[in-house]
């Protein structure tokens, strides 16, 4: 990146954005804060209200994509007045959900009392005859009322007996029981409310849906020319105003690649600028360059945080391993043969942004299908088992071996980590600034190699031995008398000690986070296998005709189950991996911002 000054003429100045804009290649530094600019603020509103009305239209034409939609361009003055009614015709089609709702719940406690006409009741008072409602229990329910009181039972619904009794008025009624709150209407009549309410509802849908189709194009313009003059006038509030308004300034950022071009463009036409010197107060937009696998997680990083300029991009750096560690969560190659095939499936129907989203899960899926087949999980099914596979059972990871390997990929994980460290430090201060970390890694490989190795069996030649553990000692006096290369060596061995201390301790710690990878694996293969034994178990007395059904629906709803606690388990936790003890031991610093160029839309 380079970073330019341009100083213009103010009425030159709008000719002068226009130009930039139409170049498209230029990062505005961003010296004012925008978030109490009213214009700036008062725009984002509106196009707030835009985008919400355009993600409903989305939703809606979606739903109805069988319709023929007819576009039309309005003239953008006019646009703000359709937004309106949008936006009322959505309300009132709230407002009347609600209604219906009501309705609908005083319908379902009116229909215990049967369909009558409070029409009627009120003749019968005419007549000298009031119908009062009780509802009582059903143990604390006294037939001696129907004699008495005239009571009628009505209806009996979990344990609560609903009755009503006939009495003269001004007779006391000395019940037991309460009386039960009735709506204002009767049972038609909002019957009648629901089919009136609803018949407006059906109404205010279509004239939505009529908009959708004739002007979706017109609030997808306006949300466009909300965009870009947001943009401009974010543009105009870094813009400073020189020599009492006669000259603008602002400053602004160019990738390498495109600074020829504009210095061409900035030449023809007369402008002034500057090239800039960088400092260390800079903050220099980012720019992620990835190959086509690993662009698909730049989604990740930009979760967290971008890279700053001085550091290297994360991004191809942990592709791999967020990619293994997914498989291993998961550990199931029926799940992974289901990834793959709905990324496969979803991926022709939806739009362009959420491509690379899809693609991403098809990895996923192939890296679980790759673990499944080792570790010989199939949909909860261990394939070992099966007598076709015998011959090959020893060959499938057992789950000591999942832990033992879960462990492994820790160290080394770290390990990768630190050198990530050490040659960042090399890159940005110099060797000697390294040396330090790069020492840590030496001793912390070769104690490896001598302590691990012969657990598991791997005997090293004496010669090898003591080699390794020269480099060790060596290293460690490198690591505890020359951190910080220029201080005084007690200086230098007391933050030596006190970086061993934290390098031994963090290590185990952060070596032993990476079990959850055996854990989780494990812990969905054993519920895809408890789910299997369910469906076998619990319908085993049933007739083989009808059993098939039951057995069907226990298996799709535990395996669906386990398949979303996966999903979610096998991306936090990996995440979890990358963020807290890769970044930490990989010494990332991030707080870099995203390269967005001054462009039209």
């Amino acid at each position: 990146m380079y970073k330019y000054a341009f100083l213009v003429y103010h009425k030159e100045y709008k000719a002068f954005l226009e130009g930039l804009r139409e170049f498209g290649a230029v990062h505005i530094t961003q010296f004012n804060p925008t978030n109490e600019h009213h214009v700036i603020q008062e725009l984002k509103e509106q196009h707030r209200r835009v985008k919400n009305q355009l993600n409903f239209f989305d939703e809606l034409l979606t739903r109805h994509k069988s319709a023929e939609s007819v576009q039309s361009i309005e003239p953008i003055q006019s646009i703000p007045s359709l937004l309106s009614r949008v936006e009322a015709l959505r309300e009132d089609a709230s407002k009347l959900r609600s209604s219906i709702s009501l309705f609908e719940k005083e319908r379902e406690a009116f229909a215990l009392w049967g369909d009558f006409s409070y029409e009627t009741i009120g003749k019968m008072r005419e007549s000298g005859y009031v119908v009062s409602f009780f509802t009582c229990p059903e143990s604390h329910y006294n037939e001696a009322w129907e004699k008495t009181y005239n009571a009628l039972k009505i209806n009996t619904f979990q344990s609560t007996v609903y009755f009503v009794t006939i009495t003269r008025i001004g007779a006391v009624l000395p019940i037991d029981a309460d009386r039960a709150k009735l709506p204002l209407k009767d049972y038609r009549s909002i019957s009648d409310e629901i089919e009136q309410a609803t018949l407006q509802k059906e109404e205010v849908e279509k004239e939505l849906l009529k908009i959708a189709r004739t002007d979706y194009a017109s609030l997808k313009r306006l949300s466009v020319e909300l965009e870009n003059e947001t943009e401009w006038n974010g543009v105009m509030a870094q813009t400073s105003h020189e020599a009492a308004d006669k000259l603008m300034f602002i400053e602004g950022w160019i990738p390498a690649d495109k600074r020829t071009e504009m210095i061409r463009t900035l030449d023809a036409k007369g402008y002034f600028y500057q090239n800039l010197e960088i400092t260390d107060e800079d903050n220099i937009p980012i720019k992620l360059k990835n190959n086509r696998f690993t662009r698909l997680f730049e989604p990740l990083t930009q979760m967290y945080s971008m890279p700053n300029y001085k550091e290297f991009d994360p991004t191809p750096l942990f592709a791999p391993f967020f990619m293994l560690f997914f498989g291993l969560c998961f550990g199931d190659g029926g799940y992974g043969l289901l990834l793959v095939l709905a990324a496969l499936f979803l991926k022709p129907k939806v739009s362009e942004s959420l491509k690379p989203i899809l693609s991403l899960v098809s990895y996923f899926g192939i890296a679980t299908m790759v673990v499944g087949l080792l570790t010989g999980s199939f949909f909860g099914f261990s394939i070992a088992a099966f007598s076709t596979f015998a011959s090959v059972k020893k060959y499938f990871l057992t789950s000591d071996n999942l832990m033992i390997i879960s462990l492994v990929i820790g160290f080394f994980h770290v390990v990768y980590a630190k050198i990530i460290a050490a040659m960042k430090i090399k890159i940005q201060r110099g060797l000697k600034y390294s040396l330090s970390a790069f020492a840590w890694i030496f001793v912390i490989v070769s104690s490896a190699c001598v302590l691990v190795l012969p657990k598991a069996n791997i005997h090293l030649p004496q010669t090898v031995e003591y080699a390794l553990y020269g480099i060790a000692g060596l290293s460690a006096l490198v690591a505890l008398f020359y951190n910080t290369p220029g201080k005084n060596v007690f200086l230098n061995f007391g933050s030596g000690l006190w970086n061993t201390y934290n390098t031994v301790s963090g290590l185990v710690g952060d070596v032993l986070s990476y079990i959850r990878l055996y854990a989780i694996g494990l812990t969905s293969a054993l519920l895809g296998g408890v789910f299997n034994t369910m469906a076998i178990d619990l319908t085993a007395s049933m007739n083989p005709f009808i059993r098939w059904l039951p057995m069907l629906l226990i298996l799709l709803v535990g395996h669906a189950l386990n398949f979303g606690l996966g999903i979610i388990s096998s991306l936090v936790h990996p995440l979890r991996l990358i963020y807290v003890e890769y970044y930490k031991n990989s010494e990332f610093e991030g707080g870099g911002i995203d390269y967005k160029p001054f462009t039209k839309k």
